[in-house]
Formats: structure tokens, C-alpha cells, sequence
């Protein structure tokens, strides 16, 4: 599976026949303990979500209770060859640079049709209202599959914004029934400024361009990408000096003077090269001083690449480069994320399960597949694989062996451990489900539908199976494979 495709269950009690026993902070009866091989069982807040206190959210908790929070845990330069190993060796991703002078039909019809296949279930829109058969036979015939030419010379571009991807080219919201209007299944994924593309075709009414990224193939808005030269697009990345947006999602400053810069979003990872600038020169009629001056991405009137100096505070979280990858600045990242809205395919100007740990990744340099079905299995990162039958004994031992940052996988969804308290695991994790077993024996949906902090071991699939029952894969991507 890729993301989560339908509301995941997530948090309930491990097994009625546990007795509650409390956390810190909780109600304390030391003589309510759990067998030595099993971590107490949160108590249940008045919130309804299992085990979380405030004092919870706060990063700087987890990182007292870590072990070397601020050991490097891998150098630069072995990121790096991490880093272009998974180009290589991950069929998931795709070497910009390594592309052919000129693409065929083959190859350009193999991307568009092994991303979608033309819908055969029905479809809902926002309304609750079916798409008819008609409007999605002209959304699929929009692809313009017949206009693919034999042979065409290898264009590139860059996105000039954040934009989503999207499966066929419309904008239409689409849903698998008449009462889910969050999991968009033309939804895919997203490109964020100065991400580099590949095009490789045009809608039949010119509004979308198939593209290449890194990471993913797709449709995108044509006005998000700006057509340049192979050298320019490619250079773009390796560019110095230049900046790593640390925070979540930071804006470039409003300025009426250049509106295509103004007020851009920067989500967490992106790098953006620094302008050359005089620094004592007004930039878009301001000051530059309590800025840095970067250097963004345009789209010309013509649909060409150009640049454009934009202001980004200095109080805005960025760095002078990645991150060290160190177990604190990973439950750092991770924790600016908290409480912000799943957002399948990175919908709702958010992200989802694998685009969130992701990008708290990026921001330490190191990349990762775009989905969970892709991550789980990378051939470039340590990992331990499960099978169906298992033992328990087995992933309890692999639970009892997680390290910070350490990637828990289950069918359609990545959880991060964080790690423990009294023996409780802990995730952080973007899920758009919630489940608890209550103390009526049912399951009951705490409907947490964005960045959440929770334990582990409560986390069920149903009455009779946990979290760890479907545990696939176990990915630390802080060790090279």
C-alpha cells in the first residue's frame, strides 16, 4: 500500500484482561503494575487520548530522557553517498541528471499510465454528489495519451511554488464515497520551490504538464513550473551559500514591488540558494539587514525560468545548511509538525504519514522515498522485516530495540519513535484515524486527523490485533545499510 488509504484505526488498550495502570502525572497505585514482560497501560485522560499528558508536547522533554541526543549519528558526507545510492538503487526515484537526451513514447506513456489507471469504481465530489461517468472519461481523456510524440527532446523546469501533484490532469476533488471529503484519490503528492522536473507532456487543454521529479511522477498545474536549461535547473540545487528552511512552513516577506516572490511558503527541508545581493541595498523596497536575501525560482511571462531576489526574516527558523542528524534535532523537527491537520498527498497545505517524516528528514540532509509502500523496503536503509505468522515474542523484542527516529511501518502508514516512558513506547506519527479499546470492550475513535503524539502499544487494527501485530518493516534510517 502507499499512504493511508482509508481512516486507519489508531490508539485502544491493549488487551481488557490488562489492568489500567497510570503514567506519570496519572493516577499513581504502585500496586497496579503490569507482568515484567509488559509495559503499564496508559490511563485515559479526559481528553480521550490514550496516555499524553501536556507536559508531553513539549520537545525538550523527550530529549531529556534520551541517550546521546547530541551525537552525530551519521557525517555529511556519508548522507551524501546515502543520498546517491537511493537515486541509483531505489526504482522508486528518478536521477534527473541520468535521463536521456530524448525521451520516447514508451517511456513517457509507461510514467502517466503506471501512475493512475482510469477510474472503474464511482466517485464522489466535495458535495456528496456522484461524478458522472462522462466528466471523468473527458478527466482521463485530458491526459492527451495520442499526442505523446515518438520521440521528443528532454525538457526540464522548475516549480515555483508549492503545487500539489495530482493523478490525472484536473483539479476536481474526488472521493471514494458520499461521506469522506478528505482522502482525495487524484491526490498524490506535492513539489515545493526549486524543485526540479522533467516535462514530459502537456494536458490536451494546455493547463497541465506531466512532470518528473526526484521523487515522484505526476500532473501538475502548468503555471507552478518554469521551463529552463538542463544546466541552470540542475545547478539550482547545488548553488552556495544558501539556506535550509528548519521551521515548518515559513513565508518569504510581502513585498507589492515583486508579487512572485511575495509571501511564498518554504516548507521544512527546502534549500534555497542565497541571492548576491548588496546587502546594503533596499531589496523589493526594504531593508535587507534582518533578512536573508535568497534567491527564488520565477515564472517568466513567457513560461521560462527566471530568478528573483525575496526576503526571509532572520528570525524565521532556516540554517546556513543541513541540520546535524542527531537524535535531538529529530524529535525537534518532528515536534514543529504537532497538531497540524493530515493532509492526504499533502492536501490541506499539510502532509500525510510519509510526507511528514520526510521532510523532517530533509531538513537533516537525508532523503527518502516519497511513499510508505517505497520506504519500508529501500534497499538503502537498515531494516527488519516481518512477516504474517511472526512471533509476537519477535516484534517484541524489535519494539524493545527502538531508537530515536527509528521508522515503525504497518500496512498504509509510518509511525516515528520518540521514545519511552516507564517502559511505553512512544510515536509521533500524521494520521487521519484514532482508535482506543475501551472499557466497554469497544473500539471508540478518538479522531485525531493530524500530527499526533501517541503511545504505542495501544494502537489497534481491531479487537483482536495491535499495531505491532502488523508491524511490516522497522526502517533507522540513522545507519547506513
Amino acid at each position: 500500500m502507499r499512504r493511508q488509504r482509508t481512516a486507519l484505526p489508531v490508539l485502544r488498550m491493549l488487551a481488557m484482561a490488562l489492568a489500567l495502570a497510570a503514567l506519570p502525572g496519572l493516577a499513581r497505585d504502585p500496586a497496579r503494575t503490569a507482568p515484567a514482560s509488559m509495559p503499564a497501560m496508559p490511563a485515559m485522560p479526559a481528553s480521550g487520548v490514550i496516555g499524553v499528558e501536556d507536559a508531553y508536547f513539549s520537545p525538550g522533554f523527550w530529549i531529556a530522557r534520551t541517550q546521546a541526543a547530541n551525537r552525530a549519528l551519521m557525517a555529511p558526507a556519508a548522507i551524501d553517498a546515502r543520498n546517491a545510492r537511493l537515486l541509483r538503487d531505489d526504482d522508486s526515484m528518478h536521477d534527473l541528471s541520468a535521463l536521456p537526451a530524448s525521451l520516447t513514447r514508451a517511456q513517457v506513456a509507461g510514467w502517466i499510465e503506471g501512475l493512475a489507471s482510469p477510474p472503474a469504481k464511482p466517485l464522489w465530489d466535495e458535495a456528496g454528489k456522484p461524478v458522472p461517468k462522462a466528466s471523468l472519461d473527458a478527466i482521463v481523456g485530458n491526459r492527451a495519451m495520442e499526442a505523446i510524440p515518438a520521440n521528443q527532446a528532454t525538457r526540464y523546469g522548475m516549480a515555483v511554488q508549492r503545487a500539489a501533484l495530482r493523478a490525472f490532469p484536473t483539479a476536481l476533488r474526488v472521493f471514494s464515497s458520499d461521506d469522506d471529503a478528505d482522502i482525495d484519490r487524484f491526490q498524490e503528492s506535492a513539489l515545493f520551490p526549486g524543485d526540479p522536473v522533467a516535462i514530459a507532456h502537456a494536458s490536451a487543454d494546455g493547463q497541465w504538464l506531466f512532470v518528473v521529479s526526484p521523487r515522484y511522477a505526476a500532473w501538475v498545474e502548468a503555471k507552478a513550473i518554469a521551463s529552463g536549461d538542463r544546466a541552470t535547473v540542475l545547478a539550482y540545487a547545488q548553488r552556495t551559500p544558501y539556506r535550509v528552511i528548519t521551521g515548518a512552513k515559513p513565508r518569504t516577506v510581502f513585498t507589492r514591488e515583486e508579487p512572485r516572490v511575495s509571501e511564498v511558503q518554504l516548507d521544512m527541508g527546502v534549500r534555497i540558494p542565497q541571492a548576491g545581493a548588496p546587502l546594503d541595498e533596499p531589496v523589493n523596497g526594504q531593508h535587507p539587514y534582518s533578512a536573508w536575501i535568497l534567491d527564488l525560482p520565477v515564472r517568466n511571462a513567457d513560461g521560462g525560468l527566471g530568478f528573483a531576489p525575496a526576503l526571509l526574516q532572520k528570525n524565521a527558523d532556516s540554517a546556513p545548511g543541513y541540520l546535524p542528524l542527531t537524535r535531538a534535532n529529530i524529535i525537534r523537527q518532528a515536534f514543529k509538525f504537532l497538531g497540524e491537520r493530515y493532509g492526504w498527498g499533502h492536501s490541506y497545505n499539510g502532509r500525510d504519514c510519509s510526507g511528514f517524516v520526510s521532510e523532517v528528514y530533509r531538513s537533516m540532509g537525508v532523503q527518502l522515498p516519497r511513499n510508505t509502500s517505497d520506504q519500508a523496503v529501500s534497499p538503502v536503509f537498515a531494516r527488519t522485516h516481518f512477516e504474517a505468522g511472526d512471533s509476537r515474542a519477535k516484534r517484541m523484542a524489535a519494539v524493545a530495540a527502538l531508537d530515536v527516529g527509528d521508522l515503525i511501518y504497518i500496512p498504509g502508514h509510518v509511525m516515528m519513535f520518540v521514545g519511552r516512558i516507564d517502559g511505553m513506547p512512544y510515536v509521533i506519527h500524521d494520521t487521519n484515524g484514532g482508535s482506543t479499546l475501551g472499557a466497554d470492550g469497544e473500539l471508540h475513535s478518538m479522531h485525531l486527523n493530524g500530527v499526533s503524539l501517541t503511545p504505542l502499544l495501544p494502537l489497534r487494527f481491531g479487537k483482536d490485533h495491535d499495531y505491532v501485530d502488523r508491524i511490516t518493516n522497522i526502517v533507522r534510517v540513522t545507519k547506513r545499510q
